[in-house]
């Protein structure tokens, strides 16, 4: 794979157009990084990290440390009597922080090549640490299903990212997709994304859609932004259609691009949540006064309630209930404690799992576990005052989409557990969470393809979006 695709890949776009510059620009900087390695540590600790004169940084064992800030200390510093120069003279703070993030990176790939992770085939049994199970395949024939929501009828819905709809009927997919779907942008990570059913359903027929919504600005040129709306499934057609939430055209970014978000979530008292991301524009997570690198809060018909945590700062969109997020294409509420969580995508490095608290700022870019695609860094700082930590982060980056609490019965030991889907790893991820602390990170399976989302069905089992068929987990016989 071409640096082009890996760099495509592990961002988690369908399709990315780079001028010759660009890509020239980060085929450089992306050298350069393996390059300080080289040059600075490779002679002492081998090509690939593996131990020369100086230990191997693959296994467990540390002279002065594991952490993070221990490593960065040994780089700064170094230990001269052992024969480990200081690179403070050579390294900036930001480089010695990507230096870290590379250790952190070739240490995870040496310990996955050393593990057996399944790769299921349908129908036959696969042992996982809690509960064997079976994969197998539910509906075919999809192209590229974002999300899946059961109706009370026995039907089920399902978004391709391209702008369909489909229905779902008891197992069978239509040939038809519904009609009326407004227009979507799907170029590049924009497209048609959550389709969730309110809470009461089965009474108000109400769905809701969070989509790229293709404008065009006041200078002609061609824009897109989420938008929230929902409406009615009436004989195959999108029927009754609300707007519920739309910014003003005049910040919409241009069209295509990256970090939508699109998810939905609805809270035990009925509020709607959703996100966006920050398109792309780093600096859009810190300001309040636009929509991006945010999730929202609304009532059901969209009305802004009146203790969201700026709806009385007349610089803020109203809506926001936290900020400083890059890419949140996850969020589930705890079935339990009703706490919200999203699923949100760092850079290189940097995936997290957050619990999201009202008015709370999440840092991005100002802190992050990450560095840029290219092995650039964007800061040397992990954590700053005010800032929330992640419960859980990943490095290197498993590109974090759908996330689900488990609520069914066939997996008793899975009850209430975090399903996250992955879209670089190919990942299905198992997370045992209490007293707001990650106690498990499971990988169920891997290399099935790009994974979009993982949600309970009312039969109790597991459904897993891939990208050309949805597969369903049941307990193995």
């Amino acid at each position: 794979m071409n640096l082009l695709s890996k760099l495509t890949f592990a961002a988690g776009l369908t399709s990315l157009v780079v001028p010759s510059v660009t890509l020239h620009a980060q085929v450089q900087r992306a050298g350069k990084l393996a390059e300080t390695y080289a040059q600075l540590c490779a002679n002492c600790h081998g090509a690939k990290m593996e131990g020369a004169q100086a230990p191997s940084m693959l296994d467990e064992v540390w002279a002065h440390g594991g952490d993070d800030e221990s490593l960065a200390r040994s780089i700064r510093q170094g230990y001269p009597e052992k024969g480990m120069p200081a690179w403070s003279a050579a390294l900036t703070e930001k480089d010695i922080r990507s230096m870290v993030i590379l250790i952190r990176e070739q240490r995870a790939k040496a310990r996955q090549a050393q593990e057996e992770i399944t790769k299921p085939v349908d129908a036959i049994t696969v042992k996982s640490q809690l509960h064997g199970y079976q994969l197998n395949t539910w509906v075919d024939g999809l192209n590229d299903p974002w999300s899946l929501a059961f109706l009370p009828d026995g039907r089920a819905l399902v978004t391709e990212k391209r702008g369909q709809l489909l229905v779902i009927d008891h197992g069978k997919l239509a040939t038809t997709p519904v009609s009326g779907i407004p227009a979507v942008d799907s170029e590049s990570q924009a497209g048609l994304y959550d389709v969730v059913p309110h809470p009461d359903y089965a009474h108000n027929g109400w769905l809701y859609l969070a989509y790229s919504h293709p404008q065009k600005n006041a200078a002609g040129k061609a824009v897109s932004l989420t938008r929230i709306i929902r409406g009615k499934l009436t004989d195959g057609a999108w029927t009754d259609q609300q707007t519920i939430f739309e910014a003003p055209v005049a910040v919409y970014p241009p069209a295509g691009g990256p970090h939508f978000g699109g998810r939905i979530a609805f809270d035990r008292a009925g509020y709607l949540y959703f996100s966006i991301g920050e398109r792309g524009t780093m600096e859009n997570a810190q300001n309040l006064a636009v929509p991006m690198g945010k999730i929202h809060r609304l009532f059901d018909d969209g009305r802004i309630p009146d203790d969201n945590p700026f709806a009385k700062d007349a610089q803020a969109d109203r809506t926001i209930w936290s900020y400083g997020h890059r890419n949140p294409q996850g969020l589930a509420v705890h079935p339990v404690t009703g706490v919200l969580y999203d699923a949100e995508h760092g850079p290189r490095g940097g995936d997290e799992i957050n619990l999201i608290r009202p008015g709370r700022n999440y840092g991005w870019p100002i802190i992050t576990y990450g560095m840029d695609y290219d092995g650039t860094p964007i800061t040397d700082i992990t954590a700053k005052e005010g800032m929330e930590q992640p419960i859980k982060y990943w490095v290197p980056s498993i590109a974090p989409c759908g996330a689900n609490f488990y609520t069914g019965d066939l997996f008793p030991q899975w009850k209430n557990h975090l399903f996250v889907a992955s879209l670089a790893a190919q990942e299905l991820h198992r997370l045992e969470i209490k007293d707001d602390k990650v106690l498990a990170d499971e990988v169920l399976f891997k290399n099935l393809g790009r994974i979009r989302h993982v949600i309970t069905g009312p039969d109790g089992a597991l459904y897993v979006l891939l990208p050309q068929r949805i597969v369903r987990l049941t307990p193995a016989e």
